[in-house]
């Protein structure tokens, strides 16, 4: 699988995710903000990581 596939693939299913749990799952809307701002910093680093541009610190 080429990587630019894997990564379109990965980003509709954390968008998919995301939207399932904000439609189905009940929470308040600051937690839910908080949650929506999460997953987007995490992508963003993640997307970063992959295009080389940030290196995320191994474990």
């Amino acid at each position: 699988m080429t990587p630019l596939i894997h990564v379109v693939l990965v980003l509709i299913v954390v968008g998919v995710l995301l939207w399932l749990v904000n439609n189905f799952i009940p929470m308040a809307s600051s937690i839910k903000s908080i949650l929506n701002l999460l997953v987007v910093i995490i992508v963003v680093l993640w997307l970063l990581s992959v295009f080389g541009i940030f290196n995320l610190p191994a474990r």
